[in-house]
């Protein structure tokens, strides 16, 4: 009897920590790794959100990438405020088609959302988006 309780106990301590959201610094860091040494260049990248979000549980979202000189190799969504920031990470085959990709994300806050586009000849473009959330989510 006291092996479950004390699990209960332990589980419950574990719930009641509160999360720590991602810093814009560490959202840099991601996106350097991600990057390595090429330049991130404005353009081409289109980010979608709406500019007030009533709530963060369900916002649309549309990433596209408009007329690509090479073909797109992956989009990665990224969230500064949010617990986890990796959003998202869509992955483009030589078959994929057009380089478009609507979805619905969370959003723990109002936060600047990023998305870096990844070209299959390793150029990196970047789109970026403030999205003001009035009903916070992915902080239950």
């Amino acid at each position: 009897m006291k092996l479950p309780r004390r699990r209960l106990v332990a589980l419950a301590a574990v719930a009641a920590v509160p999360r720590a959201f991602a810093t814009p610094a560490e959202v840099d860091g991601l996106i350097r790794t991600l990057v390595g040494e090429s330049p991130l260049k404005d353009g081409l990248v289109h980010l979608d959100l709406p500019v007030l979000v009533e709530n963060g549980n369900a916002v649309a979202m549309r990433v596209s990438v408009t007329d690509p000189p090479s073909p797109v190799e992956s989009i990665h969504v990224f969230a500064e405020g949010n617990p986890l920031p990796v959003v998202a990470v869509f992955r483009f085959g030589p078959r994929s088609g057009v380089p478009a990709v609507s979805t619905r994300i969370r959003l723990a806050t109002s936060q600047t959302v990023i998305a870096i586009a990844r070209l299959r000849d390793g150029t990196c473009w970047r789109d970026s988006a403030e999205p003001l959330v009035t009903l916070a989510a992915c902080i239950e």
